[in-house]
């Protein structure tokens, strides 16, 4: 009985946040074909994303939603939108 508590107790401290001047932005995303979308597009309008490495990615993750891979091709457009603001990083444009 005593560890239950003690558990309880230490699983009360760990989810306890400190409090913040402003909430933070909350995106929900799920693993869905309207997501694929979704990241397309905003790979579209990123600088650098019609450029290699992320075209590329892109259409592996487009070409995998279309397949049904939908998790799959989620990751690999993540990935695109990851090198397409590591390559506007490094060129020093800022956003």
């Amino acid at each position: 009985m005593r560890r239950c508590v003690v558990l309880i107790i230490l699983g009360m401290a760990c989810s306890t946040q400190p409090a913040r001047a402003e909430p933070a932005a909350v995106r929900v995303t799920t693993d869905t074909y309207e997501y694929c979308g979704i990241l397309a597009q905003r790979l579209a309008m990123t600088p650098h994303g019609s450029e290699e490495p992320a075209r590329s990615l892109a259409a592996d993750g487009v070409r995998l939603c279309d397949n049904g891979h939908v998790r799959t091709g989620v990751a690999k457009l993540r990935r695109a939108l990851r090198a397409a603001h590591a390559a506007q990083a490094a060129q020093g444009t800022g956003h």
